[in-house]
């Protein structure tokens, strides 16, 4: 048995996709989905985090390992 893939449009402007830039219709599109996630515009749900059991945050002028 297949997998049936649905075609759809760019989930950013509906155009035809474009092989390319899948699942963009381009890199403008591309760049605009990614520019949301840098943004924090898309996010991934998870639990939450008590801030209590995260590491330090590193110090400026210290070294990394």
């Amino acid at each position: 048995m297949s997998a049936r893939r649905h075609k759809s449009g760019c989930p950013i402007c509906g155009q035809p996709v474009v092989k390319a830039y899948r699942p963009f219709c381009s890199r403008r599109c591309a760049d605009a989905d990614l520019g949301r996630w840098f943004s924090g515009a898309y996010a991934v749900p998870g639990e939450p985090v008590d801030p209590a059991d995260l590491p330090p945050a590193p110090q400026e002028g210290t070294e990394r390992d």
